[in-house]
């Protein structure tokens, strides 16, 4: 489950507005939408009521801030639902919706069979619910609704943005962090593994154990790439996998999130390491296996300057690789700093 979108009267909170004038939220609601917050489950709002007048007493509960995208007015709540889930890219499928009325429930339903609908009765009892406990939770995971909100604000900016990419993308105040992974960052690290397809220039999962392993290894390094900006966090959206051999550095895993690939941060990355490789006075050799989907980190190797070619033999130092594997190769040479993200990391050479 990605979305839980409320109805309010007699649901998330006791009362109707419109007719009672106050309303209250139990505590054990109020619970409920902090931990489903907490494990990266976004919540909405499919209300008839007058927008102002609920939007106000949300903020005035103190819960406003939760929910993303409310859809409050007089419209079909299946036309919101949809909307909601539209706009934020959900299937239906992932999609919950709950509500103290039987007949809007039946309208969801009707229109929308693949969306979940629960009783208010049962919102108490949601986090006990499989469907609502995510096998992993990460960092990322705790600030989801951050991230989303940020998503939207820089969205709308770019709409209204005239002029080059270039400008639009210096007004974001790109900042980019590349780091030792931390014991709490490698759920992430493995999520991007796992489901990164279009930026994963091999397709290799490391599960948790491969990589608290290769963490102790002394001749692996295992980097996490952070970006934020004016707007707020991206989150984790990079991973990097290198062994430092006598001869080479092997970059054995590049992956970088596809939310990312408008701000240009693979080829930040790999400029950021190739400079590093640079100032160490070693060569770069990287895997690559060409995929369907992964042709878009192909060209980043390419234009980053990595070839076939191999004049000074450091493939042939390295163990042997599979039959459809590619190793590239490049011999460094220092790289001007990016003009549009600021990169803050960790020392390799």
């Amino acid at each position: 489950m990605k979305c839980l979108v409320w109805d309010l009267d007699n649901t998330l909170w006791q009362g109707t507005l419109l007719e009672d004038g106050e309303v209250t939220l139990p505590d054990a609601i109020r619970d409920v939408v902090v931990e489903l917050d907490s494990r990266g489950i976004l919540q909405s709002v499919a209300s008839k009521n007058d927008h102002e007048t609920a939007w106000a007493r949300l903020e005035k509960l103190g819960v406003a801030e939760y929910f993303v995208l409310p859809r409050i007015g007089w419209g079909p709540k299946s036309e919101s639902v949809r909307r909601i889930a539209e706009t934020l890219g959900f299937a239906l499928t992932t999609v919950g919706f709950i509500d103290d009325q039987p007949a809007e429930r039946a309208e969801v339903t009707y229109h929308l069979p693949e969306v979940r609908c629960y009783d208010a009765e049962a919102a108490q009892l949601l986090p006990s619910r499989p469907e609502f406990t995510p096998p992993m939770q990460t960092v990322d995971s705790r600030r989801r609704r951050q991230m989303y909100q940020a998503g939207f604000l820089r969205e709308a900016a770019r709409a209204e943005a005239t002029g080059p990419d270039e400008d639009f993308l210096r007004s974001l105040e790109l900042d980019m962090r590349i780091g030792r992974a931390t014991d709490e960052e490698l759920s992430r690290v493995e999520e991007l593994t796992l489901r990164t397809s279009q930026m994963n220039a091999t397709g290799v999962h490391y599960s948790d154990a491969d990589l608290r392993r290769l963490l102790t290894d002394p001749g692996h390094e295992v980097l996490v790439v952070t970006l934020t900006d004016r707007f707020g966090p991206h989150g984790a959206v990079g991973v990097l996998l290198l062994e430092r051999r006598p001869q080479a550095w092997h970059l054995k895993l590049l992956a970088t999130s596809c939310r990312v690939v408008s701000f240009g941060a693979g080829a930040t990355v790999l400029n950021w390491l190739i400079d590093e490789a640079a100032r160490a006075d070693t060569h770069l050799v990287a895997d690559f296996r060409p995929t369907e989907r992964n042709r878009m980190m192909e060209i980043a190797y390419r234009f980053a300057g990595f070839t076939d070619g191999d004049p000074c033999s450091c493939v042939a130092t390295l163990p042997q690789a599979a039959d459809d594997l590619q190793r590239l190769h490049l011999r460094p040479a220092p790289r001007p700093a990016s003009t549009t993200v600021k990169v803050s990391a960790v020392s390799l050479a």
